[in-house]
């Protein structure tokens, strides 16, 4: 063997363990990186945590009258909405039962008796 190939040789071993050994370096201090990263953050939220989300207060708005309009359409849908759903509807159908009933006895009493009244 000569010496440039010597030299070539040895130059070519000596980068290829370099490069070889920076890549393997880099790639633990990025775990490590992650690693202390995600422990970092642990601890974070547990002596100072993250507030949790707490919706706006309601805020006072001085309207004009569209405003007001639109508050009192709201209030009487909301009336109406309540209104509906306290409702026990059994009783509204018997009550209808009964007013439907009495409704049609007067029909049929009263055709009876004019038809018998007529001739």
């Amino acid at each position: 063997m000569g010496f440039i190939t010597g030299f070539l040789s040895g130059l070519t071993l000596t980068s290829s363990v370099l490069y070889l050994s920076v890549r393997i370096h880099a790639s633990t201090r990025l775990q490590q990186s992650l690693a202390l990263r995600d422990s970092s953050s642990l601890l974070r939220s547990v002596y100072d945590p993250e507030p949790s989300y707490v919706p706006p207060s309601a805020r006072l708005r001085l309207g004009g009258i569209g405003d007001v309009a639109k508050d009192r359409w709201n209030g009487g849908v909301e009336r109406a909405v309540r209104g509906v759903q306290g409702t026990d509807w059994r009783r509204v159908r018997e009550g209808a039962e009964t007013w439907v009933g009495e409704a049609w006895e007067r029909v049929s009493n009263n055709k009876g008796g004019a038809a018998g009244g007529g001739k």
